[in-house]
């Protein structure tokens, strides 16, 4: 059974429930998630050396990416430059060190975080809603997993290639170990959180604040907003911008089509409620 239909805590109904059990309830998946998060932060953080190798991965040269261009043609093959990580503070490692465990333990507990919110929202749902809600956890998990790994195998090598060789005076890249690991983190993590639209288009849909032709109406002002974000979340490389821009865009079709199906099933649900009526 998949977990999204799970429901361990045995909650009474909504109506049965008042405000203080209702923020009992919160502080307890509150409470579960965030130990889910230290204790998987604190193995992230012993695993030390499988961290360290995950984080400098993308600027050694065999990584699949630059594997798989090279592979394809001499005109395609591209590598970052060699250069040294620095450190310039004597607790930046440390510090950095539980930053990275944070955020690496937050990417591999997102699922499980994300199933105690549907715990909780999940009562306060009418039948029909929870109908309509089936798999949101597996979608939206999945679609986070395949962000951070678009972004992870995508986009860092391109953007690692291009930041490393990008020269202005003649200056020497040594990047400190803090400001690496930041991009890492920049390249990866928000990905995630944008392969969310197709999940926000369908609850938008759902309570009739975006429709399919919202959507095609304004596709050229959503082109030139996801380009704006592209731009945000990646370096000022065009390559780099068009290699998350390009996925965007699918989503965003994808959420069209979403969108239409939410529209017609609620059409005709109320055309048999309608026929249904005496």
């Amino acid at each position: 059974m998949p977990l999204d239909q799970v429901d361990v805590d045995n909650l009474p109904e909504e109506g049965e429930m008042s405000f203080l059990d209702h923020l009992e309830a919160l502080r307890w998946h509150l409470v579960r998630s965030v130990v889910a998060l230290v204790v998987f932060a604190i193995i992230t953080f012993i695993a030390k050396d499988f961290l360290v190798h995950i984080l400098n991965w993308p600027r050694s040269k065999d990584f699949p990416t630059y594997q798989f261009f090279c592979n394809l043609s001499e005109a395609t093959c591209f590598y970052p430059p060699e250069f040294t990580v620095d450190v310039k503070s004597m607790p930046e490692q440390f510090l950095t060190h539980i930053r990275a465990s944070v955020i690496f333990s937050l990417i591999l507990t997102f699922p499980y975080i994300f199933w105690e919110i549907w715990r909780f929202v999940k009562p306060a749902l009418h039948k029909n809603e929870k109908k309509a809600a089936r798999g949101i956890v597996f979608s939206c998990s999945a679609l986070f997993i395949s962000g951070v790994l678009f972004g992870y195998f995508v986009i860092c090598p391109f953007a690692v290639t291009f930041l490393a060789n990008y020269q202005f005076g003649e200056v020497a890249f040594e990047p400190n170990l803090s400001e690496y690991v930041s991009s890492i983190i920049l390249f990866t993590f928000p990905t995630g959180l944008v392969f969310q639209l197709p999940v926000a288009v369908y609850f938008l849909s759902r309570v009739g604040l975006i429709t399919p032709e919202f959507l095609k109406t304004y596709r050229r002002h959503a082109m030139i907003i996801i380009l704006i974000l592209a731009a945000i979340v990646t370096p000022p490389d065009v390559v780099t911008q068009f290699l998350i821009g390009i996925p965007l865009f699918m989503l965003y079709e994808v959420s069209i089509i979403i969108s239409r199906r939410v529209v017609k099933n609620a059409e005709e649900k109320e055309k048999r409620e309608m026929i249904s009526k005496p």
